[in-house]
């Protein structure tokens, strides 16, 4: 279906000089070139893979099971974006899921959390009546924090103009930036004092150090550090990891701040809704176009592309939805761009320690600790289980492990089983589960992701520990797909495998991503422009890079 709907010849594609081409068909670049086309330029996506998507795509891997095979949970993505391009009309359908949040304990505890105030109250008090009390202040202090967030999210980074441009031009950026500075500032009076403190505080110190001045009980705590250290390779206990917990409930569902939801069909919907989205306001979007290099004159400026069939394509502008390791390292000849600038795209830290395991299975997981009664669904199956996340303790014993250079001996789990809510994705009966695992390092000690014998090892690894919690989980399991890092970098094109196109720390961030001084989506080549994830604001299917790169080419080419 995905080919069939998007993929049209290449043949066509170099009888014209294009407005813009995108490089890569992720959600990011699909959502750059739905703005571009509506502002009436015209504009062709050229993916590398059979299917468009990136990250966020749904295969059929196991017949009648329909996989998210990375990303897997969706509430990043910008309300803006998704009022914008008419995401509801182009078919994209969200489930909500209540509660959002279960972690079984091995002493036969458990923790629901969700949108229910009352649930989280009572969940929390049978560990904390003190931290059942606390936790509608904590989660009200995070809210005000995502407020302050989201002008610099929806915002181009006000970074110092580059290039030559003309008068009106230099003005209208001076304008913007100190419209942009007189925001934030107005935003912190709002604030005030008390609040810019805790905010710094948040954003500079570990996670572990926020959530243990919040919270006494270590299953809260461990539940909640789970999104300060997803994606990424440090523990709750690294300086800077509070950020990533606030990056990842800053999102939305339907208004609903910090909820995430399945998309029926997969996450693969995403990206078929925004591609119907730019198809429907004039752009091309081709699939099995691997972009092998950029042209460019020798006067730095960049006129098209070259597919790896030897085919050229023309254009004013393009926009990069690859890294920044594989569009500067890759795709641009050698000393083309500024030494320095080439030093810090090659020294940035791509590292990864996520693995993705996709699993059909023939029956729901039944946790010990859950005597429920529900003999189908209950609502320890609707939202994200933690396996292995009972204290904090446990988290940073995982990470050291890989740390090491070995994969975590007792992997830290993310478990989602969106067939729960979505009938549309396996067969009646059956299910389809999300492995979310953490720490698996690129290039272990003990061996390689190469050696089938290995992987399935670290795989049975997993198993083992979900039956500790759910006996039988194991047996239960129909097949299933592994993505290790090196498998996320050579079949989705994350180097390192790192989900968010390069770590998410302080100094990777705002003015500093990709690297100090460019961070407003331009480039040192001339009609080069990053809209990928590895531009401001990161990672996540949050489609604001594209975006915001968009109205900077817009802007750019008219001024």
């Amino acid at each position: 279906m995905w080919r069939r709907s998007f993929c049209s010849s290449t043949a066509g594609l170099k009888n014209k000089k294009w407005d813009a081409l995108v490089i890569g068909g992720g959600h990011n670049g699909l959502t750059a070139a739905a703005y571009l086309a509506q502002s009436g330029l015209s504009v062709a996506v050229l993916e590398r893979r059979h299917l468009i998507g990136g990250a966020a795509v749904t295969e059929e891997l196991i017949p009648g099971f329909k996989f998210s095979r990375c990303s897997y949970l969706q509430s990043l993505l910008r309300p803006s974006i998704i009022r914008d391009l008419e995401l509801h009309r182009h078919g994209l359908k969200l489930l909500k899921r209540s509660p959002s949040s279960f972690t079984p304990c091995l002493d036969g505890r458990y923790l629901l959390l969700g949108p229910d105030a009352h649930l989280n109250h009572s969940e929390i008090s049978k560990f904390s009546e003190r931290d059942a009390d606390a936790y509608p202040r904590y989660e009200n202090q995070l809210e005000k924090f995502c407020k302050f967030m989201d002008p610099l999210i929806d915002s181009s980074p006000p970074e110092a103009h580059q290039g030559v441009s003309s008068f009106n031009s230099r003005l209208k950026h001076k304008l913007q930036k100190s419209e942009f500075w007189a925001h934030c500032l107005h935003q912190s009076v709002s604030m005030g004092q008390q609040g810019l403190v805790d905010f710094m505080d948040l954003l500079l110190s570990p996670a572990s150090k926020v959530l243990n001045n919040w919270f006494e009980s270590e299953v809260l705590k461990a539940t909640l550090a789970t999104d300060a250290v997803i994606g990424t390779t440090a523990s709750a206990s690294t300086p800077g990891s509070g950020y990533v917990l606030l990056h990842h409930v800053m999102g939305e569902t339907d208004g609903d701040r910090g909820i995430w939801s399945y998309v029926e069909g997969g996450m693969g919907s995403v990206s078929l809704a925004i591609g119907k989205a730019a198809k429907e306001a004039g752009a091309t979007i081709v699939t099995d176009a691997e972009v092998s290099r950029l042209m460019i004159e020798d006067s730095g400026l960049v006129t098209g592309v070259i597919l790896a069939d030897g085919t050229k394509i023309n254009s004013s502008v393009v926009l990069s939805n690859a890294t920044v390791y594989k569009t500067f390292m890759e795709l641009v000849p050698e000393n083309v761009l500024p030494e320095d600038f080439s030093r810090a795209v090659k020294h940035s830290d791509y590292s990864s320690a996520t693995t993705k395991i996709n699993l059909a299975v023939d029956k729901l997981p039944q946790f010990r600790c859950c005597n429920i009664g529900y003999p189908e669904a209950g609502p320890q199956h609707m939202g994200t289980i933690h396996i292995g996340s009972e204290s904090l303790e446990e988290i940073d014993s995982a990470c050291q492990d890989a740390n090491n250079g070995l994969p975590s001996r007792r992997p830290v789990i993310e478990m989602t089983i969106p067939s729960v809510l979505d009938k549309t994705i396996s067969p009646p009966g059956k299910h389809v589960i999300n492995l979310f695992v953490q720490f698996t390092p690129y290039k272990p000690n003990d061996g390689s992701w190469e050696d089938t014998a290995y992987r399935e090892s670290f795989a049975k690894r997993c198993f083992n520990l979900i039956d500790e919690y759910a006996p039988g989980f194991s047996s239960s399991i129909i097949g299933y797909d592994m993505l290790a890092p090196p498998d996320l970098e050579r079949i989705i094109g994350l180097t390192g495998g790192n989900i968010f196109h390069g770590a998410m720390g302080l100094d990777s961030l705002f003015l500093l991503r990709p690297v100090k001084g460019w961070s407003s989506y331009r480039t040192p080549l001339r009609g080069l422009y990053l809209c990928g994830s590895g531009a401001h604001p990161g990672g996540g299917v949050m489609g604001a890079p594209g975006r915001n790169a968009a109205r900077v080419v817009i802007d750019d080419i008219k001024g």
